[in-house]
């Protein structure tokens, strides 16, 4: 799994960021993004949506936010 650490960016710049990162991953490979924007998981479910992609949010410390999203 690829990671992606948006961690201090602010939105949109981790969904541009995953979207980038995305793009050079083989189906069905999974991205995890790494994030602390507190917008990060409602952005990230509408993103997906709107991608066709699957979104997972695991667990992370107070404060961060960790998702997995996969290229169906």
């Amino acid at each position: 799994m690829a990671t992606l650490d948006a961690r201090g960016l602010k939105c949109p710049l981790p969904v541009l960021k995953a979207r980038r990162a995305l793009k050079e991953l083989p189906p069905g490979e999974a991205l995890e993004v790494l994030a602390t924007d507190p917008a990060a998981p409602k952005d990230f479910q509408v993103f997906a949506r709107e991608a066709g992609l699957t979104v997972e949010t695991l667990e992370a410390p107070a404060g961060e936010y960790r998702l997995a999203l996969r290229r169906a």
